[in-house]
């Protein structure tokens, strides 16, 4: 075998830092259609703030041949002498929770035009069990013109990538692998074990692979809507969910789960990947499907309490200020894909109320663009909200002077749960 020359297709959240990673140790070209990210990247900048600056400036190369390092393209001729493909594009959902498989249908033609005998291409998007060898893989021969497992092979391994988290990076988290013949599994494992310090492991197939996937993160769908669901349960006790998770949590056993907005592109998505394909199997999968639905109306309920808290007050709620924090899917990360804090917007809208978005994170371009909302870089009206809903527990709100932001009679409602009971009228 060759000496690996990789090509990462889809420079995003899990692509990029994956082929910084590669580019430490073999030739890589990092692939994307999008133009602007592209020269976004050539710069040396990294928007997404996965990768620092001076990280990804200590890869990069200005030409695409070269025996370490990353170039970036959009140009399919730069990825033809390539002899592994590394798909990360996104895979979301639709309107009613169908999986897109669009970005995969589209990759893999892209990589079926640059195929080559003896090739690999490995998969890393989350998927529902047998989308890489049943979905995938016929377009990779339909457009190669190759035979599958004789002519070009095949490897899953999915995605670890935890977006803003500093200490789990890339390389820190043990990695998943597979491929379509037990030869080929141990080739790529092999090529993910030379770069990944926390170690692999092999699973036995493909499906077992990317079954492994979709049910770590259905699994914490179903923690958090557990907790949510006694959110709900204690607020009518009126008994504070957080002082009963603190002591529950003293015995050795208990899983420390809080209740929150379930929002991105794992937690919030993958479930659905896995009750599709259960669905198809004439099971109607009852826990998971359960959990998306608790989890999913969160936002409504988050919106719903805030009212009752402002009516308790007296405060008239058409027309009232409300000033949410955060709009991003998760705290210190710019990510607003499938983010919850937009249901608590809309929710909030919907009774009539003007909501000023406040995030030091998120690309106010891009919230208009995915959401068609408005939202601030920066606070400029600091005062005379009738409430403030700190949906996301980004750094920055930890040091607001809430005083200074409340009207008079003004409440304060804590979706994470990081002001302390003391200092807030409600929270989950």
């Amino acid at each position: 075998m060759n000496q690996p020359k990789i090509a990462v297709i889809g420079l995003g959240y899990v692509g990029l830092p994956l082929a910084r990673l590669f580019a430490t140790k073999y030739p890589v070209i990092g692939f994307d259609i999008n133009e602007a990210r592209v020269k976004e990247l050539k710069s040396g900048t990294d928007s997404t703030l996965e990768v620092e600056d001076d990280v990804l400036q200590g890869v990069l190369k200005d030409s695409p041949k070269m025996d370490t390092g990353l170039y970036c393209s959009n140009l399919l001729s730069d990825i033809e002498d390539c002899n592994y493909y590394v798909v990360t594009v996104p895979t979301p959902v639709d309107s009613t929770n169908r999986p897109i498989l669009t970005p995969l249908y589209k990759s893999s033609e892209t990589v079926g035009a640059v195929l080559k005998k003896g090739d690999t291409v490995i998969y890393e998007s989350t998927v529902y069990p047998g989308v890489t060898e049943h979905e995938c893989v016929p377009v990779l021969e339909r457009v190669s013109g190759l035979k599958f497992n004789e002519d070009f092979y095949v490897g899953y391994s999915p995605e670890r990538i935890n977006p803003g988290d500093k200490e789990h990076t890339v390389e820190k988290i043990l990695k998943v692998t597979s491929g379509s013949t037990p030869e080929v599994g141990i080739k790529v494992d092999n090529l993910y074990k030379s770069v990944i310090t926390a170690g692999t492991h092999l699973a036995p197939t493909i499906k077992v692979a990317e079954a492994a996937k979709v049910i770590e993160n259905s699994q914490r769908d179903i923690n958090i809507a557990f907790v949510n669901e006694l959110a709900k349960i204690f607020n009518l006790m009126d008994i504070d969910t957080h002082d009963v998770l603190e002591a529950a949590g003293t015995k050795w056993n208990f899983l420390p789960f809080k209740p929150g907005l379930v929002g991105g592109h794992c937690i919030g998505v993958d479930p659905y990947y896995l009750a599709q394909r259960a669905q198809e199997f004439g099971y109607h999968p009852e826990i998971i499907l359960a959990g998306r639905r608790m989890n999913d109306g969160m936002g409504k309920y988050v919106a719903s309490e805030v009212v009752k808290l402002m009516l308790q007050k007296d405060i008239k709620i058409k027309g009232s200020n409300i000033l949410v924090l955060g709009i991003t899917f998760k705290e210190n990360c710019p990510d607003v894909r499938n983010t919850k804090a937009v249901d608590v917007v809309k929710n909030l809208n919907s009774y009539g109320t003007n909501v000023t978005i406040y995030d030091p994170w998120a690309s106010p371009d891009e919230v208009n663009h995915e959401y068609g909302l408005d939202s601030l870089k920066t606070l400029t009206d600091q005062n005379n909200f009738d409430a403030v809903v700190l949906t996301v527990a980004h750094k920055q709100f930890l040091d607001l002077e809430f005083d200074s932001l409340l009207s008079e009679n003004g409440i304060l409602y804590d979706v994470k749960g990081i002001l302390g009971q003391q200092k807030v009228d409600g929270r989950l």
